[in-house]
């Protein structure tokens, strides 16, 4: 009966529950060293998709490794439940926006109503997360707006600004105008788009100019994608280095300055135009110069602005080479302004907007409208006054906000900021004594981000979030910083319950001030979410209030976090930060970071599109294990993307998970036919193999173990899992296609097999598949514990003795290395057997002669040492070949082997150019003993021209005049020849014939179901036979071979039953016909 995977799961998770299985290895295990693993938390708004099941499998399959290697790992589940991704979705429920609509709802409603949907798919999120089988505690897990976590983050909070890291500043951020609230600078990287933008070149007439022009005869040109600022306009930046240009455009009568390198921006093709250059001036020359403002607002206020100053930020690749500048919406603007004079703290620039970015009445013709409205208004305006020189759009990669994906703007606000810039030299010490994988992104992204990084805003003018625990005065002359409610008790004298740190309840609490400033009271801002998960290391446990030996001891750092790529810039980022800062280290030594899963077309999944298979269904058709399996094993695990494909799981299915179960299976008929045929209950003795089997392949797929195990150990103490499951899957190759296949007649105790040898088989056979279920158990542990759950009862007592508990192989330990099993000079000896069969297989395809067919020649012709390896596994190439005699020898001028060269040219005729046709000449007359020193010295020279030995080819044969009759067929690589003599005899075919019977009765047998220890009586009729095949003369003289592989036999029969006769219907088993060699057969199973 074929195995049902997902049904498998089911039952295996039901057990699970039943015997508490992740709480009772817990128990197992806690005695042992603490291994200690931070679960990065994610938001419960949304259901769990393809990236969190990838993030999930790795966060599964390493903790599951190192509890088995001998450590304690608590795994618990965290929830982000703070910030902009919850308060969106509030608002739009709500369908409020600003700060004067959730005061009136009221902020205690508001975030009551945010605290009820936190955790809204929690349920989902656990059913999900079981069901892939990842372990992990969800009853014991974090919560962001938990109490004890909400101090602790005012704890680390209070700790950087006794520090002196913390202060508040005006300053220009990311704004998502939709949330009314500044972003930090990583926060507005996370999420860019396309999107269409105005593009409009502007003219300026100057006020007072020298002797080139007069007064509102010549313009200052900008161009700008954001008409919406030019009524805050303050100035225009030219490069002090820059050469301009005057120009007269004939067309408008008008004068113009701008860079000459930027005329396309004027003109659709400068050479075709109609306009004079009258001369040139140097950006510093135009120092000072006065122009007339765009709009009269803020004229009054900065009289001494509205003129040209110099800065080197203006570049000559977009725009004219002259820039507006709005100081109150562009860093560089506002820091270029203050250095001129032109702002300073105790005049701010003009910043006419309110939280929703919508104009003040301090801009009345617009006030009321969103910035992006506005930009049409304007635009019409500028065009009336006959300003607007250019008016187009452009398409361009915008900042949207990470959260209600509207773009972002750039705006000055007041914000709490955290120093980073002085931290960075320590940041990227601290980070080059961990360990990424890929080790590319902690090198290349992560480092340059950090090198780059700017000071952290962690303010958020907002409400359903930890508040920030700075109290101040109204002039913010006297702020104090509370680190816990004890101070803050202390501090304020207040003596009711504080069992909920949210503003609405702690807001009302003022602090009495020690300079006669009356009260200070709590700021308005609170923490920006990144903050709270950067800080969950300490927050999770409350540490410093609980917890702190354990922290101190074994929780911090952590030995490992997993996360996407994008968390570069988000969690892992504010982890270093906070670390740094706090502990002077990072606070992680080992982190794998993933690629993204995308659509298999390439594209971002969507719900929107359907564009991929819903994770549940897929589970439920293919299984936990497949889908596991399938994201570890792919580029994904090294940071670069998949293009997640159902085909990929179906191909883990039937190349893996099938394998792996059908060597069980076969194990287990063979047990069973064991004890019928010879009384022998199989029971595993794991002294067997210390006694080294006489037997070379039993040798080999154990010494092929241990290297495995040595290799997996290495690397996963390295954290590379995409080197370590391809050659765990390797084994299941070994296993199935190699050790099974090449041993089947001494599994089945056939052909002369005595008793020891087939027990030693079996019991080398079972000791591969534990070694399997436990080496696969923290991938694929599903079919692992089932696997096992049926290998247990051949474990003596004595043997299970050593665990403490062997109801799951998760309780188990990770198979430990022999080293008195290695063997390498015998895994060097399978490599090459290996190798001679592949290439051998390879030239019977070329000829179309199938396996089946036996062939009376293999010719191996290589060096001494190569060929000695090989003699003791000659009975295993001659078998699997179907070969009736192997030749072995060194000697080629035997076989008259002519050694040639062949170039890649694709590759080599770049390197050579004209040289090329020389060298194709030459090639064909190199000599054997110029080709051999080739192989040996990787170099040769040809025609004066010296070649690599990557760029060529050796090819070894027979000389065309030595194999007349063209009966070899040849294959090589650079160890060995192989000669197969191609030549079918009459009576090998007849051989061949009976080996195709024989594999066709198997296979009726398999279909129908049947074990080998199943007896049934097998016929064969032949119905047409148009070449006249003498198929009983075949049978007979095959007689021998056929036994041995059908020990119950095969008989003809010669004549048709009456299809109505009862005996033949109550008997028949399955009937198929089949065609060997055009002869029609039709096979019959019946029971005896």
């Amino acid at each position: 009966m074929a195995i049902n995977f997902p049904k498998v799961e089911e039952e295996v998770l039901q057990r699970w529950k039943e015997i508490d299985a992740f709480q009772r290895q817990l128990q197992l295990s806690e005695h042992r060293p603490r291994f200690t693993f931070y679960d990065g938390p994610p938001f419960a708004t949304g259901l769990p998709h393809y990236g969190h099941l990838l993030a999930s499998t790795i966060k599964d399959v390493i903790p599951r490794y190192w509890s088995m290697k001998g450590s304690y790992v608590v795994r618990r589940f965290g929830w982000d439940t703070h910030g902009l991704p919850i308060e969106h979705e509030i608002d739009k429920k709500l369908g409020t926006s600003g700060k004067d609509a959730v005061l009136k709802f009221g902020i205690e409603r508001y975030n009551a109503e945010c605290r009820a949907i936190v955790m809204r798919f929690a349920g989902e999120w656990r059913q999900t997360i079981d069901r892939l089988g990842r372990w992990v505690d969800f009853d014991n897990d974090y919560k962001t707006m938990d109490l004890d976590f909400m101090e602790s983050v005012w704890w680390v909070f209070k700790q950087l600004y006794d520090k002196d890291q913390v202060y508040r500043s005006y300053q220009v951020m990311p704004y998502s105008t939709a949330l009314c609230t500044p972003l930090s600078n990583f926060e507005a990287q996370q999420n860019y788009k396309d999107a269409q933008d105005p593009a409009i070149v502007v003219a300026f007439p100057l006020v007072e100019t020298d002797e080139q022009g007069k007064d509102g005869d010549t313009s200052l040109l900008i161009w700008t994608t954001t008409p919406w600022t030019l009524p805050s306009n303050l100035a225009i930046v030219a490069h002090p280095d820059f050469e301009y240009i005057k120009i007269l455009d004939e067309a408008a009568n008008q004068k113009y300055i701008l860079l000459e390198s930027r005329l396309s921006m004027l003109y659709k093709d400068p050479k075709k135009a109609n306009f004079q250059v009258l001369s040139k001036i140097r950006g510093k020359d135009m120092l000072g110069w006065k122009y007339k403002p765009l709009f009269n607002y803020f004229v009054d206020q900065f009289p001494d602005c509205f003129r040209v100053i110099n800065a080197d930020f203006v570049t000559s690749d977009d725009g004219v080479g002259l820039v507006h500048m709005a100081p109150a919406f562009g860093p560089e603007d506002f820091t270029a302004a203050m250095e001129s004079g032109m702002i300073s703290s105790d005049r701010l620039p003009p910043n006419p907007l309110d939280e929703k970015a919508c104009f003040t009445e301090e801009v009345p013709d617009y006030a009321g409208q969103h910035v992006k409205i506005a930009d049409k208004a304007i635009v019409k305006y500028l065009r009336g006054t006959g300003r607007l020189i250019v008016d187009s759009h452009v398409t361009r990669s915008v900042g949207f906000c990470w959260r209600s994906d509207t773009p972002l703007i750039r705006k000055a606000v007041s914000a709490w900021f955290v120093k980073v810039s002085d931290t960075i030299p320590a940041m990227l010490s601290n980070i080059e004594e961990s360990n990424w994988v890929p080790s590319f992104v902690k090198e290349k992204r992560f480092a340059n981000w950090i090198s780059n990084a700017k000071d952290w805003n962690v303010s958020r003018n907002r409400y359903w979030g930890t508040p920030i625990p700075i109290w101040t005065s109204d002039d913010y002359k006297e702020t104090i910083c509370v680190g816990s409610i004890a101070e803050l008790r202390e501090l304020s004298g207040f003596e009711g319950e504080i069992s909920d740190l949210h503003r609405d309840r702690i807001d009302k609490i003022t602090i009495p001030s020690r300079t006669g400033k009356g009260v200070l009271r709590r700021i308005d801002e609170v923490f920006d979410c990144w903050f709270e998960s950067g800080s969950m290391p300490y927050a999770s446990q409350h540490y410093p209030f609980k917890n702190t030996e354990l922290f101190q001891q074994s929780s911090f750092p952590a030995d490992f976090i997993a996360e996407g790529l994008d968390q570069t810039r988000g969690w892992f980022y504010t982890l270093v930060v906070l670390g740094t800062k706090l502990f002077g280290i990072s606070p992680f030594r080992n982190c794998v970071v993933n690629g993204i899963i995308l659509a298999e077309s390439g594209k971002k999944m969507s719900k929107r599109l359907k564009n991929y298979p819903d994770p549940w269904k897929v589970m439920d058709l293919y299984g936990a294990d497949a889908l596991r399996l399938y994201l570890i094993n792919s580029p994904v695990v090294r940071a670069e993307p998949l293009r997640f494909k159902e085909a990929g799981l179906r191909e883990v299915v039937s190349k893996v998970l099938l394998p792996l179960w059908h060597s069980y299976k076969f194990f287990e008929e063979q047990v069973v036919l064991l004890r019928k045929t010879r009384g022998v209950d199989f029971v595993f003795d794991p002294a067997v193999s210390l006694s080294q089997s006489r037997n070379v392949m039993d040798r080999w797929i154990m010494a092929n173990c241990q290297s495995l195990l040595k290799f997996v150990n290495q690397e996963m103490a390295a954290y590379r899992l995409y080197t370590v499951v391809p050659r765990l899957l390797d084994l299941i190759d070994d296993l199935t296609n190699w050790y099974i296949r090449f041993n089947r007649s001494r599994l089945k105790g056939a052909g002369g097999s005595d008793s020891d040898d087939t027990l030693c088989a079996l019991n080398t056979l079972f000791e591969v598949l534990f070694i399997l279920v436990r080496g696969l158990a923290p991938f694929i542990p599903f079919l692992t514990d089932r696997i096992y759950s049926l290998l247990a009862p051949y474990l003596p007592a004595d043997f299970k003795g050593q665990f403490e508990d062997t109801r799951s192989v998760h309780f188990l330990a990770f198979p430990e290395v022999r080293k008195e099993l290695f063997d390498q000079e015998i895994e060097r000896s399978v490599g090459r057997m290996r190798r001679v069969i592949e290439l051998t297989r390879i030239a019977r395809e070329r000829r179309a002669i199938g396996l089946k067919v036996p062939l009376e020649t293999l010719v191996l012709i290589a060096d001494a040492p190569y060929l000695e390896d090989l003699r003791s596994l000659e009975t295993y190439i001659c078998e699997e070949l179907n070969i009736r005699r192997l030749l072995m020898t060194s000697d080629e001028s035997k076989y008259n082997i002519r050694l040639s060269v062949v170039a890649d040219w694709s590759r080599l005729g770049k390197k050579l150019k004209k040289d090329s046709d020389k060298v194709r000449k030459a090639l064909p007359n190199l000599t054997n003993q110029q080709i051999k020193q080739l192989v040996h010295e990787k170099a040769i020279t040809v025609e004066g021209i010296s070649l690599d030995y990557e760029d060529l080819a050796v090819v070894r044969g027979p000389s065309k005049d030595n194999d007349q009759s063209g009966k070899w067929e040849t294959n090589s690589d650079n160890e060995v020849l192989i000669l197969l003599d191609t030549d079918l005899r009459p009576e090998l075919k007849h051989e061949g014939v009976a080996r195709d019977l024989i594999s066709r009765v198997q296979r009726l047998r398999k279909k129908a179901g049947l074990v080998p220890t199943d007896a049934v009586r097998m016929e064969y009729r032949v119905l047409q036979n148009p070449n006249d095949i003498d198929i009983g003369g075949i049978m007979k003289a095959q007689q021998a071979m056929i036994e041995k592989a059908l020990p119950s036999g095969l008989q003809e029969q010669k004549e048709k039953p009456a299809e109505d006769h009862p005996k033949v219907q109550d008997n028949v088993i399955l009937e198929e016909e089949q065609v060997i060699q055009e002869a029609t057969l039709l096979l019959r199973l019946l029971s005896l």
